[in-house]
C-alpha cells in the first residue's frame, strides 16, 4: 500500500489542504493520504489558536465523505513537539507493508535542508513537493541526497490560507466554501477565531 502522509497545524483545516491532498492522491497514485494535524509544530513561533482536540475534530469532520482520506491522532496522541522523523519512524514501524511518501508544498521544499534528521527521513520515505503556479523552486539549491527523494507534481492555485480564515473570522466575516461546510459548521458551533 503506498500512503501519502500530509501534516500541518490544520488551524483550521481548509479546503487547500482537501484538494492539495487529492492531488497528491490522483498525481502519484496513491491507495490513501492520512491527514495528521501536528501537536505542537516545530517551526511555527505562535502557538496554534484552537486546541489539538479541536484541531483533530476539524479534520475528522473535513475527511468525512472522501474514503481515501484517514485521519490520523498520531502526533496529538504523543503529544510534545511534532517533529516528522519521530512520526514517520512510528509510522514505519507499525505499518510494515506500507511504504509512505510525504506531502507537502513545494515552498516548503526549499527547507528541507533545515528539517530535524533530514537524512534520516529521506532514508525512509520520499517526498512529493506541490508545485503552485508562479512560484519557482531552484532545485539545484536542494543537495542531491534530499533533491532526489523529492518528487515535485502539478498543483491548482488555491490561494487559502488558515491564517486568512482566522483573520477574516475575527473581522466577522464569512469563510463559507473556503472550508468544507461541516468545518464551518463546527468552527460556529465552538466559537472558534471570533466567530
Amino acid at each position: 500500500m503506498l500512503v501519502g502522509i500530509m501534516g500541518g497545524t490544520f488551524d483550521p483545516i481548509h479546503t487547500g489542504h482537501l484538494i492539495a491532498a487529492e492531488r497528491a492522491r490522483v498525481e502519484a497514485d496513491l491507495d490513501e493520504v492520512w491527514l495528521m494535524p501536528a501537536n505542537v509544530p516545530p517551526h511555527k513561533p505562535n502557538a496554534p489558536k484552537a486546541t489539538a482536540k479541536q484541531r483533530w475534530e476539524m479534520v475528522v469532520v473535513a475527511a468525512e465523505g472522501n474514503p481515501f482520506f484517514r485521519p490520523l491522532d498520531i502526533e496529538i496522541g504523543k503529544g510534545g513537539v511534532s517533529y516528522s522523523i519521530d512520526t514517520i519512524e512510528l509510522l514505519c514501524a507499525n505499518n510494515p507493508n506500507t511504504e509512505f511518501v510525504y506531502i507537502i508544498g513545494a515552498d516548503m521544499v526549499q527547507y528541507l535542508p533545515q528539517w530535524h534528521r533530514i537524512d534520516d527521513i529521506v532514508r525512509q520515505i520520499q517526498f512529493i513537493g506541490l508545485a503552485r503556479p508562479g512560484y519557482e523552486l531552484d532545485m539545484e539549491k536542494i543537495p542531491a541526497h534530499i533533491r532526489s527523494r523529492v518528487k515535485i507534481l502539478p498543483m491548482p492555485l488555491i490561494d487559502i490560507s488558515s491564517t486568512m480564515i482566522r483573520e477574516e473570522m475575527y473581522k466577522g466575516r464569512s469563510v463559507r466554501y473556503l472550508v468544507p461546510d461541516a468545518v464551518h459548521t463546527y468552527m460556529e458551533v465552538n466559537r472558534l477565531y471570533g466567530s
